[in-house]
C-alpha cells in the first residue's frame, strides 16, 4: 500500500476489528527511516541505514483486552493482526478499568509543532559521515593529553505516526531529529578518562557545530585526569545539567501513575503538600513548539497538555494515563504512552525543572568546600523510600572554584530531604532530549570516599 494511505490502513482495520467483535479498538502505525554512523580515530567503524514499519492494534470485547502487532502489512497480514487481537481477547479476563478515554477527552493540537524538517532526508551519507569525522577530529585535536577515542557517531531519524480509535479519533504526525556526540579518551602518565558530548535538534541547522562538540568532550575529558580520593564527609553538592536531568528521572518515576495507585512512591498521598523547595517548579508539557517530548497527542488519542507537577514545592498533580486515572478516581493528564503492542502506559513529554535567575558560577560561589556531579552510575534509587545511593564522578569544589577531579565517591541522601534541600536553581536550562533540567545546588549529602 502506498505509504500516504497509511491513515487509511489504520481506519480500515479498526473497521475489521469491530466487524469481527471487537467493541472497542485502537491502532497504531508507525514507520520510520533511521541512519547511524560511528567514526573511530578518524575511520568508519559502523554505518546503519534502517527502515521500519508497523501495525498494533489493541481491541475490547467488553471489559476484555486483546492485542497484537505485525510488520507484514499485506491484507492476509492484517486479517492475521485483527485475528490475533480478537483471540487474546477471549481468553483474557475482565477489567473493570479496561477501556478507551472517553469520546470528550479526545483530541488532538492543531498546527504545526516543529516536530518534522524535511531536509533531514536530503542529508548525503557522505555529508553524515563527514559531520561525525569532523566531530571527532576537533576531540583528539583539542588537546595533546586526548591519546585515544570511543568515536564519534551521527545519527538521524525520520518518522510517521498514525492512530486511529473506534470512537471517532484519527490523527497523524511526522518527526525529524539527528544528532551528533563523540566520546574521547585523555591520558597523562597512568591516569586515563573518558566523557562525552552531544547535541540533539530536529534538523542538522539546529545542531551545535561539530568543532564546539569535539572541543567539549575533550575539556570534559581532560578536566577528570588524575581523579583524587576523598575521606567521607557530608556538604553541599551541584549537580550539573547533564546530572541533574537524573533527579527529574526519579521525580517523574515518583509521579506515575501507576507507582501512586500501587504505594510504589515515596510522594503517594502527598497532592496538595509540599515536597520541595519554594523554588522547585516540576512542569510536564507535551505542547512546546520543536522540543522532543512534544506530540498534538498522546498514545490514547487525548491531547497533548501542560501539567503543573510541583509548584514552588508543592506537588499539583500526578501523571496519568486513562488506566491509571480510573484506578485512582482521577482523570487522564494526557501521558499514555506505548509502542506498537499492548496496553498503554504512562510517559512525559517536556518534563523540566523551571529554571533559577543564578548562573552556575554564582551558585558555586557560595561553597567553601563541595562535590560538583558531573557523572552519576548505578541504580541505587529506591522511589518507594525515596533513599538514594549512587557512584558518582566530578569536580572538588573549593572556595567557590572547581578546584580538582574526584572520582570513586558516592553520594547518598533521600530523595524527600533532597528535595527539599534544594539550595539553588541555575538559570542555564537546555532540552538535550525531553527531559531537562538547570544546574541544581542540595544544601547537604554524605558524599562517601574511602
Amino acid at each position: 500500500m502506498n505509504p500516504e494511505n497509511l491513515m487509511e490502513m489504520a481506519q480500515d482495520i479498526v473497521r475489521r476489528a469491530g466487524a469481527a467483535g471487537a467493541s472497542d479498538a485502537e491502532c497504531t502505525i508507525s514507520e520510520g527511516d533511521e541512519f547511524g554512523v560511528n567514526v573511530r580515530m578518524r575511520e568508519v567503524e559502523s554505518l546503519k541505514e534502517a527502515g521500519s514499519r508497523g501495525a498494533g492494534l489493541r481491541i475490547l470485547i467488553g471489559k476484555r483486552t486483546g492485542s497484537s502487532y505485525t510488520s507484514d502489512l499485506s491484507l492476509e497480514g492484517i486479517e492475521r493482526l485483527v485475528r490475533s487481537a480478537i483471540e487474546l481477547a477471549d481468553i483474557t479476563t475482565e477489567d473493570p478499568h479496561a477501556g478507551l478515554p472517553e469520546p470528550e477527552e479526545l483530541g488532538k493540537i492543531e498546527g504545526d509543532l516543529g516536530l518534522y524538517r524535511p531536509s533531514v532526508a536530503d542529508l548525503e551519507t557522505a555529508f553524515k559521515i563527514e559531520a561525525a569525522r569532523r566531530t571527532e577530529e576537533a576531540a583528539l585535536t583539542a588537546d595533546p593529553r586526548i591519546s585515544n577515542s570511543e568515536g564519534a557517531s551521527f545519527d538521524s531519524n525520520l518518522g510517521r505516526h498514525v492512530f486511529v480509535n473506534s470512537r471517532g479519533f484519527a490523527g497523524e504526525y511526522r518527526s525529524s531529529y539527528c544528532s551528533l556526540s563523540t566520546s574521547p579518551v585523555a591520558r597523562d602518565g597512568e591516569s586515563m578518562e573518558r566523557d562525552y558530548w552531544y547535541t540533539m535538534a530536529r534538523d542538522f541547522a539546529g545542531l551545535e557545530p561539530a568543532e564546539s562538540v569535539g572541543r567539549t568532550a575533550a575539556m570534559r575529558a581532560v578536566r577528570r585526569l588524575k581523579p583524587v580520593k576523598l575521606e567521607t564527609r557530608k556538604v553541599p553538592v551541584v549537580f550539573e545539567p547533564r546530572t541533574a536531568r537524573s533527579l527529574l528521572d526519579n521525580i517523574f518515576e515518583a509521579v506515575h501513575g501507576m507507582s501512586i495507585y500501587r504505594h510504589e512512591s515515596f510522594l503517594a498521598g502527598k497532592l496538595g503538600e509540599k515536597v520541595a523547595h519554594e523554588d522547585v517548579t516540576v512542569i510536564d508539557d507535551g505542547t512546546l513548539p520543536g522540543l522532543f517530548g512534544t506530540s498534538p497527542f498522546d498514545d490514547e488519542g487525548v491531547p497533548s497538555r501542560r501539567t503543573v507537577v510541583i509548584e514552588h514545592g508543592v506537588l499539583r498533580n500526578y501523571l496519568l494515563n486513562t488506566y491509571a486515572a480510573r484506578k485512582l478516581g482521577m482523570k487522564t493528564t494526557g501521558n499514555a504512552a506505548r509502542g506498537l503492542a499492548g496496553n498503554a502506559g504512562i510517559g512525559h513529554g517536556n518534563f523540566f525543572l523551571e529554571k533559577g535567575v543564578q548562573t552556575p558560577e554564582q551558585i558555586l560561589k557560595g561553597i567553601r568546600d563541595g562535590f560538583y556531579v558531573t557523572e552519576l552510575m548505578g541504580f541505587g534509587v529506591n522511589i518507594v523510600t525515596g533513599d538514594y545511593s549512587r557512584g558518582a564522578v566530578g569536580l572538588w569544589i573549593r572556595d567557590g572554584e572547581l578546584a580538582f577531579p574526584v572520582s570513586e565517591v558516592t553520594i547518598a541522601g533521600n530523595l524527600r530531604d533532597m528535595l527539599m534541600g534544594i539550595e539553588a536553581v541555575g538559570g542555564d536550562l537546555e532540552f538535550r532530549g525531553s527531559m531537562a533540567a538547570p544546574t541544581l545546588k542540595i544544601g547537604e549529602m554524605t558524599v562517601g570516599g574511602k
